[in-house]
């Protein structure tokens, strides 16, 4: 109201115009009760003020109720007022009693009722409305058209019969009007009887007051009958727009429920599909991890077997070289035996030749014969020696034995840490195997540089042999000729014998010193040979104890293989009974869902139940419906046949009635006014 009031004081001095103090003094009243009712009843109200209300009540959009009762406004400040009020949108009840509206007020009532969609009472008490009867037909054109009018009052507006007739025009094509007030009017018995037709046709006029209007009495309860039925219908068709509420709010919690316990089901079903899925998966993924697992084992398995083959063939292919190695070693002793039995049985035959011509040297044989003792004894110390290594290779053996014992002992520390150190096994497995096909390659190398060391050696042994043929074979024609030219000169030259003898016993010195020199040097050779031997030997021995140990080897890693066989098969066995356990889960669940969807099925058989009693309890309501509706026409049609009775009789009482007045002197009836 405040703002009202401010638009109104605005507008007051924007149109040069000044503010009445009992205007302004009843808008403040209204601001500070604040309501949304403006009262300006008993007012006298200016044209420049109606200007000024009509503009303000264009803008404004609190007010809903206004009252300009008896204000006594002219005609064109009437038209102001009204032209302002079409424009405005809030207002509900407008008063406009005792203010005798002129034709062209009651010309812009009708435009108001026809633009107006928010006016819910019109009270227009006092106006002399029937007096005007074009302005009149236009107010009930726009009333015919009017759809939130619900309240009319119409008293003492001089409303003659013809009046009634458009009214009651207006009535039939209107459908909002509820309660009509047209008490101390001239209707008369005419307008009595079109009204009555009237609300025959129009089923929503609850409330109508028609007193004061001469209409007989038999009419006025016709009129109140009528309106009673249609306040019965409006009661009853409450009811039943109640009852329909409230059976379709029923309706619809139930249809939200079964959608509800519908989804529900939907979602648990969906829920355990999702669980289903995903154990299955879980289990081919596990299966696949699994098998995985064995094509990995198969793999290693194959791989390990394919090693141990080739091991098994680089084995053997070392045994027949060291097969032919030793085979080659005892041709060369027995070449060495044979050479050493044709120098003795040489030397021999040169002693047996040389005994009777060389009998001085027999000192020097016997001391040759102590050097080779000594040598024989060398030899002897050579071979104890080769024992005391044979002992410490022994010893060693033993001391391998028992490394070998820790590294079992090792090794079955270790078979716990074996899954983590597979694939360092496998990559050590390779590097041992290219660790041992570089020696084996290193040992035939060894040997081939061996047998070739002894090849050149036996070359330069059988090339010595040659030289000492040819030097004995020298030796030996140098003594035949010295022999001829011993019995030839023995007898010219026996004083030249001894000095021959004496050169030639120092050039035997000489000889045999070289002979003896070069003995050493066979010697020093043989026992070079026999170390070289004895390397061979030791080699062959160490050799030997490799493949003793790589045989060991392959024996424990056919354990190995064996027991790794064995944890496969047990954890083939165990992935079995896991497999099993998972099947006996799976055939449990697949229980499970038999029985879920079992009572899926019951619960679908439940809704269809449901449904089917629901479906019942519907065509029940509707057949109740039906029936309500049945009764309504029965009592629809006896109210037509009372209507029809009423009739009958009112045209009955109306001839005697005419009867009654042709026969007897007229009377005047006067209206009361208040």
């Amino acid at each position: 109201m405040q703002d009202f009031r401010q638009t109104y004081l605005s507008l007051c001095k924007e149109g040069g115009v000044k503010p009445q103090e009992s205007v302004v003094a009843q808008i403040q009243e209204s601001r500070a009760a604040h309501s949304s009712r403006l009262d300006l009843s008993g007012q006298c109200l200016s044209l420049d003020t109606c200007s000024v209300l009509a503009r303000a009540f264009q803008n404004e959009i609190t007010l809903t109720d206004v009252s300009l009762s008896d204000c006594m406004l002219s005609e064109e400040g009437a038209k102001v007022l009204l032209t302002g009020l079409c424009g405005n949108t809030t207002l509900k009840i407008l008063d406009l009693k005792g203010n005798n509206l002129k034709s062209a007020g009651v010309e812009l009532l009708g435009t108001l009722l026809a633009c107006n969609k928010t006016l819910r009472r019109l009270v227009l008490e006092w106006n002399a409305l029937g007096v005007w009867d074009e302005a009149f037909l236009s107010f009930c054109q726009g009333l015919a058209s009017n759809s939130m009018l619900t309240q009319l009052d119409l008293r003492n507006n001089q409303i003659n019969h013809h009046g009634a007739s458009e009214l009651a025009l207006a009535l039939k094509h209107n459908t909002t009007l509820e309660v009509l007030d047209l008490r101390w009017n001239n209707i008369g018995l005419l307008g009595g009887r079109i009204l009555l037709e009237a609300l025959q046709k129009n089923k929503r006029i609850v409330q109508l007051e028609v007193a004061g209007n001469n209409i007989p009495s038999d009419t006025l309860k016709a009129l109140e009958r009528t309106t009673g039925h249609n306040s019965d219908r409006k009661s009853t068709l409450r009811e039943n727009h109640m009852k329909t509420q409230v059976l379709s709010k029923e309706i619809q919690k139930l249809k939200d429920k079964k959608s509800h316990q519908v989804l529900s089901l939907m979602e648990t079903i969906d829920s355990q599909r999702e669980e289903i899925r995903c154990s299955k998966r879980s289990t081919s993924i596990q299966i696949g991890q699994l098998q995985e697992a064995l094509n990995e084992w198969k793999s290693a398995v194959n791989s390990i077997t394919a090693k141990l083959q080739m091991t098994e063939e680089a084995l053997t292919l070392s045994e027949q070289k060291n097969v032919n190695m030793v085979e080659l070693l005892t041709q060369v002793k027995v070449e060495k035996e044979e050479q050493m039995e044709r120098q003795s049985r040489e030397r021999k035959k040169e002693q047996e030749d040389c005994v009777s011509r060389e009998g001085k040297l027999f000192r020097e044989i016997q001391n040759l014969s102590e050097t080779n003792s000594q040598l024989r004894n060398k030899a002897e110390e050579m071979e104890r020696w080769c024992k005391s290594q044979q002992h410490q290779i022994f010893e060693l053996k033993q001391e391998l034995t028992n490394s070998t014992a820790e590294l079992n002992l090792r090794l079955a520390q270790a078979e716990d840490h074996l899954e983590t150190e597979k694939r360092r096994s496998k990559q050590a497995l390779r590097d041992m195997d290219c660790l041992r096909q570089k020696e084996v390659e290193h040992v035939n190398c060894n040997l081939e540089e061996s047998e070739r060391a002894l090849q050149e050696h036996i070359f330069k042994l059988e090339g010595q042999r040659i030289q000492l043929k040819e030097e004995l074979s020298k030796f030996k024609a140098g003594c035949v000729t010295e022999r001829a030219q011993a019995k030839e000169q023995l007898e010219r030259m026996r004083a030249q014998a001894r000095l021959e003898e004496q050169e030639h016993v120092s050039s035997l010195k000489e000889k045999l010193r070289s002979v003896h020199s070069s003995l050493q040097e066979v010697q020093l050779h043989c026992s070079q040979q026999k170390q070289t031997i004895s390397e061979i030997k030791a080699k062959t021995n160490h050799q030997s104890i490799e493949v003793d140990g790589l045989r060991r080897r392959i024996g424990e890693l056919q354990q190995e293989l064996l027991g790794k066989d064995q944890e496969k098969v047990a954890e083939v066995s165990q992935v079995r009974l896991e497999l099993q356990e998972q099947i006996g889960h799976l055939q449990a669940e697949r229980t499970l869902q038999r029985g879920l969807k079992e009572k899926i099925c019951a619960l679908e058989r439940e809704n269809k139940v449901l449904r089917s009693n629901h479906r019942e309890v519907l065509l029940d309501k509707e057949s109740e419906m039906s029936s309500m509706l049945e009764k309504l026409r029965l009592k629809e049609a006896d109210i037509r046949r009372m209507r029809e009775d009423e009739s009958n009789r009112a045209s009955y009482l109306q001839s005697a009635f005419l009867t009654y007045v042709q026969g007897s002197p007229l009377g005047h009836c006067s209206n009361p006014k208040k």
